[in-house]
């Protein structure tokens, strides 16, 4: 079975390009010879077996170099989330062990004051425990090293990665990931796009996410094709066009709401005017797939996978708009309460779904709960992955009778109004009909009596303005909003928090509740209408409910 250190291992001698990061380009032989240059860099500053390395960088050569020096050394890459502060950022690093930081002068200053763990000290320049890669001492000790070959030690069953999820409902787990599962993932997205060496993977999202190695990064090693990186290290949406275009990028990967900020960039006839064939990702809205494959004249397939990896569902040709698609045998929508398999979901004429408090449940396999490695330390979170004997992911769906899946959000995401229970996903999915909602995030805020309330968070299009009379109109005309949905509190967000993928942090939002600076609109009694509601004021249960 390949590894990812056998597949840049038959990269070394190709030509070919292989990484474009502006206007610099290496083949993939000279990618390799950076990456052997610091596996032994590696050697003289860490000899651990295996050693941790922790990756503090945006999207940069860099960070590529050393995903190969890992995998020549069978190193373990720990992706840091740049976007981490404080505590959250050192428990990241110390709980994972590292013994060696690797970053920039970009990112350094985060590392100020943190207690980083006993493996990692501030000594800096040769051999020491963080390495700042555009540091004039770092790229003359670089220089100096050998990029002979290296025979590579990883076998399939090594851990290549720790991989942090992204803690949208709950604190991130570092996920293991294996040389064998990457490479294994890799290929398939290669074969099942085509990938080959005239292809461009445009990788935008964080090297640090899974989505990025196993769709982005991984596939284009698996395959040959060159890598290109975003201009500024990051993912723009006002930069994503020009890159696409400088690049000559075939390919592009995604999670969260990408296609949303793109979209939501000025139209222009010529935008279809482009090199790009197909998009890959996860968590993009049916409008905003259908419109981003009309708009920029490429296939978008958005599927689903879990970065722990024990449940996958796939699109197939024939998948209605809005669901994942069909999964294998053994996965099933599960009553968490019961242990049941819950009813299929069931449809209008119109696509509105009708009985969605009972088709409503987690998204279980009942047969792959060994394609989950497990997570580093943290026995209480594994067991809770694997309960029953079943690999339980986390996510609520619901499953129509013809076995297509389809999302409803995290198991967090579950809300209890006056005794039912109710997913969020589906009703945020109503409130961004309204054509002035780009972003709509629902979650529950306590009900000072029993339960919850219902509070959404919206994020208008530019230059739209909330207009409350108009709004519960439009609730209203919703032929498939539940009678326990209406919003009790409605927070009109010039911003809503995102992961540094894009995925709206509901946890932060549920945290905030009502106490906020964004105007905050609120439902007094069971009328569908809306009045200001005081700022930092307490919640309160009407006298009515509704």
């Amino acid at each position: 079975m390949p590894t990812i250190a056998s597949m840049l291992e038959a990269l070394s001698d190709d030509p070919g390009q292989g990484l474009l990061a502006g206007d610099r380009v290496w083949s993939w032989a000279e990618v390799c010879q950076e990456g052997r240059r610091r596996a032994r860099y590696l050697d003289a500053a860490l000899p651990d077996d295996p050693p941790h390395i922790a990756l503090l960088l945006g999207n940069v050569p860099e960070y590529v170099f050393w995903i190969a020096a890992a995998a020549f050394r069978g190193a373990v890459v720990v992706g840091v989330n740049p976007t981490h502060r404080g505590a959250d950022l050192a428990r990241d690093i110390s709980h994972t062990e590292c013994g060696l930081l690797v970053t920039d002068g970009e990112h350094l200053e985060l590392l100020d004051g943190l207690d980083l763990g006993e493996r990692i000290t501030r000594s800096g320049g040769p051999g020491g425990r963080i390495v700042v890669t555009d540091s004039a001492s770092f790229e003359s000790d670089i220089a100096s090293v050998s990029a002979a070959r290296i025979r590579p030690v990883a076998t399939e069953g090594s851990l290549a990665f720790l991989v942090f999820t992204s803690g949208t409902s709950g604190a991130p787990k570092a996920c293991r990931c294996t040389q064998g599962r990457l490479a294994g993932i890799a290929a398939v997205v290669a074969t099942m796009f085509e990938l080959g060496r005239s292809d461009v993977c445009y990788l935008a999202m964080p090297l640090f996410h899974s989505n990025a190695l196993m769709a982005g990064l991984g596939p284009a090693i698996a395959s040959g094709a060159a890598i290109a990186l975003p201009s500024g290290g990051r993912f723009s949406a006002s930069g994503f066009l020009p890159d696409v275009r400088q690049y000559g990028a075939t390919y592009f990967n995604y999670v969260g709401k990408p296609l949303t900020y793109i979209l939501a960039t000025p139209e222009r006839p010529d935008d279809a005017d482009n090199t790009l064939i197909r998009v890959f990702g996860n968590e993009g809205s049916p409008a905003d797939v259908e419109r981003f494959a009309r708009r920029f004249g490429c296939r978008v397939v958005d599927s689903y996978g879990s970065t722990e990896g024990g449940a996958v569902v796939q699109r197939t040709p024939d998948t209605p708009p809005g669901a994942l698609g069909r999964a294998p045998e053994g996965t099933i929508v599960v009553d968490p309460e019961t242990l049941k398999e819950c009813p299929r979901a069931l449809f209008d004429s119109r696509g509105q779904l009708l009985n969605a408090r009972e088709a409503t449940g987690e998204l279980v396999s009942t047969t792959s709960a060994s394609g989950f490695e497990g997570y580093w330390k943290n026995d209480e979170a594994e067991k809770e992955r694997l309960r029953n004997g079943w690999y339980w992911t986390g996510d609520l769906a619901y499953r129509d009778e013809e076995g297509f899946f389809y999302f409803a959000g995290r198991s967090d995401d579950w809300l209890r109004v006056d005794g039912e229970n109710f997913a969020a996903a589906p009703l945020a999915r109503i409130l961004e009909r309204h054509p002035d909602v780009r972003l709509a995030s629902v979650y529950a805020v306590p009900d000072p009596t029993v339960g919850d309330q219902v509070m959404a968070a919206l994020e208008l299009h530019e230059g739209a303005h909330f207009d409350p009379e108009d709004f519960a109109a439009f609730l209203a005309a919703q032929p498939d909003m539940g009678t326990k949905w209406y919003p009790r509190y409605l927070r009109i967000a010039s911003s809503l928090p995102v992961t540094a993928t894009s995925k709206i942090l509901t946890r932060v939002l549920r945290e905030q509740g009502t106490c906020s600076d964004d105007p905050i609109w609120w439902r007094p009694g069971k009328e569908i209408s809306f009045v200001p509601h005081e700022q930092g004021a307490p919640a309160r249960s009407p006298s009515t409910s509704g």
